[in-house]
């Protein structure tokens, strides 16, 4: 079967494209090139056959928000990860990742599958490090074969696209060793690979098996999402050799994987401080071109335990506005525990907003279109409208109403009450211009 990438370089556009096009309000005249360059991935595994809502990843597209979900080998509850999954999809995720590792993650990773009809993604090392933990009793006693098992059952059971870290080389490995970090590896996935490199003195099987996964994603259109193993756990580790080695490797790998029609994208990191944010997107831009970046947080400070989806957003907006493509949302919780229901409704309200600041710079005609409809509605009263435009309308509907506010529309809030501007001069409601002049210039 063709990939995405196969039929946009024949100059064919498929169901995907087609629904992509609509979303993104472009032509598939613009659409199919960048596909076919790889700028723009829809990644779509070919084995899901129920009504999936796919979407555009990439240069001049949305920014995208992505959730994360999953066991732990210290919280196994199937119906938890499904409550959250169905709280994804009611608040507008673009994609989810099932991060799995405890428990029987097959199973979890099915039923996930079934209740999120939208992009899906996972990181298949830890289905090995599962089989590992659950089989020996040892994370670490896996074989290569086991590796490559984890990658193929992700991969049949439907998952659009999947992390791998291939870009952490034994080389590396040992260097980790002998390199002052003062939060060390805090990639789950980069960790593993590590030591099981440096027990073993093997190279990274991802590496080593490359053309025999690309052959795969081939045969099921699935994306690869190569892994930042080396990404900053602390802003005091931002921008060091090993995060920019890794990045070298990964750029070289997408290369070739584009050369054989499999779709790509680069993840990056992490724990940044705030001025070296839009630097940080720069640096990566110049390794990797045009391939979609796909960036968690990043967070602009190590002290927000219970507060991290706030301090991650402040990265996050930075970093769409530099032209990062999806970003991976964090909850109040990181750091501290598995997220809740409603700490994943928090992270992703928190991500979208994020994510709009970013596009309102980087596709700004598009995106002002929904800010100028709530100015509108403020300024003439209308809180069905205000409402109704909210990026989260439950809340706002709850706050708006929780004082005994006048119900209708044309009344002032509790806030300002008989001194609401609109009122005070409802000359101010009246705007005779053009509603174009809202727009500032870009």
């Amino acid at each position: 079967m063709a990939t995405q990438m196969t039929s946009a370089r024949r100059g064919m556009a498929t169901d995907e494209m087609r629904q992509v096009a609509k979303d993104e309000d472009v032509t598939l005249d613009w659409l199919i090139p960048k596909v076919a360059s790889g700028s723009i991935i829809i990644p779509s595994n070919n084995v899901r056959k129920e009504n999936i809502h796919n979407v555009a990843i990439g240069k001049g597209t949305k920014t995208k928000v992505n959730v994360n979900i999953g066991t732990s080998t210290l919280n196994v509850n199937i119906d938890e990860e499904i409550e959250k999954a169905k709280v994804a999809v009611k608040y507008h995720a673009d994609t989810i990742m099932d991060l799995s590792d405890g428990g029987d993650v097959g199973i979890v990773r099915r039923k996930l599958l079934e209740v999120a009809p939208i992009t899906f993604g996972t990181v298949p090392i830890y289905e090995a490090y599962n089989f590992g933990v659950e089989k020996h009793k040892n994370p670490l006693d896996i074989t290569e074969d086991d590796f490559l098992k984890a990658f193929e059952n992700n991969i049949k059971d439907g998952v659009d696209y999947t992390t791998i870290h291939s870009g952490i080389t034994k080389e590396i490995a040992k260097r980790i060793l002998k390199v002052e970090r003062h939060a060390g590896v805090v990639s789950k996935g980069g960790t593993i690979t590590a030591a099981w490199m440096l027990k073993y003195d093997k190279e990274n099987p991802y590496i080593t098996h490359y053309d025999y996964m690309m052959e795969l994603a081939q045969k099921y259109d699935v994306t690869f999402s190569l892994g930042d193993a080396l990404r900053p756990g602390s802003i005091l580790d931002s921008h060091d050799e090993l995060q920019v080695q890794e990045m070298i490797n990964i750029s070289r790998l997408a290369k070739r994987a584009n050369e054989k029609d499999v779709q790509v994208m680069i993840e990056g990191p992490g724990h940044v401080p705030l001025n070296e944010v839009a630097a940080n997107v720069r640096l990566a831009k110049s390794l990797i071109g045009d391939v979609p970046y796909y960036v968690l947080g990043p967070l602009v400070t190590d002290i927000a335990s219970g507060h991290d989806h706030i301090a991650s957003a402040i990265g996050a907006a930075v970093s769409a506005s530099e032209g990062v493509d999806l970003l991976c949302y964090l909850t109040p919780s990181e750091h501290l525990a598995l997220p809740n229901a409603e700490e994943v409704k928090a992270g992703l309200i928190a991500y979208r907003i994020a994510a709009h600041a970013g596009d309102l710079v980087k596709i700004r005609e598009k995106a002002i279109k929904w800010d100028m409809k709530m100015t509108e509605a403020r300024r003439t009263l209308d809180w069905e409208k205000q409402l109704a435009l909210s990026i989260d309308p439950e809340l706002a509907a709850k706050i708006h109403g929780r004082t005994g506010q006048h119900p209708g529309n044309n009344v002032p809030c509790t806030m300002c009450g008989g001194a609401c501007v609109y009122l005070m001069l409802p000359q101010q409601r009246k705007y005779e211009k053009e509603p174009e002049k809202l727009k500032q210039s870009s």
